[in-house]
């Protein structure tokens, strides 16, 4: 019985194993909202670090955070660096990319709560009288990640955040 037993868990664990290694190489993350504002106002806000303070979802989870900012106060090379508790880690973020009023792209390094190396990428485009904001994170899927999104949904983790930032980056554009 407990060799049946023993030999169940060892198919159940390969199994498991196999599985993970199908998984894509990269990930994509994405949530899109409409603002009623001009794009140059929206990409604004999103080009400059200081301004994340009024909508970044992880500002408000510690508003003890460390932050350090350096480079130009907005567009290509400037840089956020943070340290914070454990729901929001520590890293760094640079935009390596500035085309306004379209395009933010930014360098994402996570340090803890684990290392990760993604880009944030901002596209807006005119709808209307407003703007089409849509946020995607990308990155590469190593095998420790594959496995652990095998338990653990990283859009069930990350979209929520997503959403809530890009609803208060709409309330922050659109006042006035």
């Amino acid at each position: 019985m407990l060799k049946t037993i023993a030999l169940v868990l060892v198919l159940l664990v390969a199994g498991v194993l196999i599985y993970a290694a199908t998984k894509p190489d990269t990930f994509r993350i994405e949530r899109s909202i409409t603002i009623k504002a001009p794009p140059e106002k929206v990409h604004a806000l999103i080009s400059n670090f200081d301004a994340w303070a009024q909508w970044s979802p992880w500002e408000k989870k510690d508003p003890a955070m460390k932050r350090t900012r350096s480079g130009p106060p907005s567009g290509v090379g400037s840089v956020y660096a943070w340290d914070g508790n454990k729901a929001v880690g520590q890293g760094r973020m640079e935009i390596t990319e500035s085309t306004v009023p379209s395009r933010v792209l930014i360098k994402l390094d996570f340090i803890s709560p684990f290392e990760a190396h993604n880009m944030a990428d901002f596209t807006l485009t005119p709808q209307g009288d407003g703007t089409r904001v849509n946020w995607a994170m990308v990155g590469p899927s190593p095998y420790i990640s594959k496995l652990m999104t095998t338990f653990f949904s990283m859009e069930a983790m990350v979209g929520p955040d997503f959403e809530a930032g890009l609803s208060s980056l709409k309330a922050l554009a659109e006042k006035s």
